[in-house]
């Protein structure tokens, strides 16, 4: 494998075509990355830097499923991709590895006038409109795996939505890792304009390997006026994946961003979806779970930025831990001396399946008005043995007792989800 360095930055931006307006971002991404330290905060990161492959392409993007090689269709197919797609959506960008390797939108997205490409292509095609929105909500300069995605971005969807635009089916993202060490970098932009409604769904998997890959991805959405947008998650990851991601969204007046995060995988997760409220009545929603096992460290959470008058934000975070796994919620809610009328919400529950893991609850809760309202609500428990003793007598083994009791406890998160991904997250949480 090539080492990262400004040569293999200059050959992948040359492969890609690109304009040396967006080399010189990469470079420039590049020296701050070897400027930056690890975030001073939450888990222990070890990456060997020398020993990641940063850059893998196994085809050209297609929008049709025939063209893409029989194993990697196989592959996608065995996840469930290719028949969601049929069924339940509106659109599909597939990534193996660093490059989006399928792109498919249906007619009704070119009808409407919804832009949806994979991020590379849309540097490509609209040029001016890409640059409007991209490294402006998320900065190449905020931490070193920022920095890093800036030097070596690939594959990710950009999505525009026009004024007063609803689409009846969600849109959809899959990112699979299969390559050992592999790093992978989308960038994904997501414009929904004034009045118009987007649901997205993303899931991503990766083959388990003995060494360590790196998932450190950059989401940038852009709320209008009166719009919606639904983020929801499914990450899947397997646990020698270091998954280090930047997700945030701006939101205009009285619009509203949902986003429905769901972490069942990783050595180690750090990733705390964001909303800055920036418009009057501009809402913000959160809910996610983590569920934690052996050799696992879940650091996620949420962060609201209120800035607009009468803002709201509702942060729901349900952690799991088990085995020896650490599942924390760390988050960041701010009213800001402007920000009146506003209010906020945060309810963290922690359940714990034995005595040897651990969980924490780290917020960081400012109020800077005397007009707005913020509540915080945590809990930590173990399995309620009345319970289990109840359903045990029931005729149920002791696992699916378990089992119950931990589907009931994350009932309002599989509630937010699309139907498709709550089936998935049932049968992922029974098997691990």
């Amino acid at each position: 494998m090539e080492k990262l360095s400004e040569e293999l930055i200059r050959s992948i931006s040359q492969s890609k075509g690109e304009d040396e307006k967006m080399l010189e971002f990469r470079l420039q991404s590049y020296r701050k990355f070897l400027s930056l330290e690890n975030p001073s905060f939450g888990p222990t990161i070890d990456i060997d830097f020398d020993n990641i492959n940063y850059y893998k392409k196994v085809g050209d993007n297609t929008s049709s499923w025939e063209n893409v090689s029989c194993d990697i269709r196989n592959k996608f197919k065995s996840l469930g991709v290719i028949d969601a797609e049929e069924k339940h959506l509106s659109g599909v960008t597939n990534q193996y590895e660093s490059e989006v390797i399928y792109h498919h939108g249906k007619d009704e997205l070119k009808e409407k006038g919804v832009i949806f490409l994979s991020s590379d292509d849309a540097l490509k095609q609209y040029p001016d409109l890409f640059y409007q929105y991209f490294n402006n909500l998320v900065k190449y300069d905020e931490n070193k795996y920022t920095a890093l995605n800036g030097a070596l971005w690939s594959g990710g969807s950009f999505i525009y939505i026009p004024p007063y635009t609803k689409l009846d089916r969600p849109l959809q993202s899959y990112f699979r890792i299969e390559e050992k060490s592999l790093g992978q970098f989308e960038r994904t932009i997501i414009i929904v304009s004034e009045g118009a409604e987007l649901s997205y769904i993303e899931g991503c998997t990766a083959l388990a390997h003995s060494a360590n890959s790196l998932h450190a991805g950059v989401v940038e959405i852009y709320v209008g006026k009166n719009a919606k947008c639904k983020y929801s998650t499914i990450q899947n990851w397997s646990q020698d994946v270091y998954n280090l991601v930047t997700k945030r969204a701006i939101v205009d007046d009285y619009g509203l961003m949902e986003w429905i995060d769901g972490n069942l995988g990783s050595k180690v997760t750090m990733k705390y979806p964001s909303c800055i409220l920036s418009g009057i009545g501009a809402r913000g929603n959160s809910i996610s779970i983590a569920y934690a096992k052996k050799g696992q460290v879940l650091d996620a959470g949420a962060k609201m930025i209120h800035l607009g008058k009468y803002t709201s934000s509702n942060i729901i975070s349900k952690s799991i831990a088990s085995d020896g796994g650490v599942a924390n919620y760390r988050g960041t809610t701010k009213i800001s001396e402007k920000a009146i009328g506003s209010k906020a919400a945060i309810k963290c529950d922690t359940i714990m399946l034995d005595d040897i893991s651990e969980s924490d609850t780290i917020p960081s809760n400012i109020v800077l008005n005397d007009s707005s309202i913020l509540e915080h609500e945590a809990s930590v428990s173990k399995i309620n043995q009345d319970k289990l003793f109840y359903l045990m007598s029931k005729g149920l083994s002791e696992n699916k007792a378990k089992e119950m009791l931990i589907m009931g406890f994350i009932d309002d998160f599989k509630r937010e989800l699309p139907v498709e991904y709550a089936v998935e997250l049932n049968r992922l949480l029974k098997s691990i």
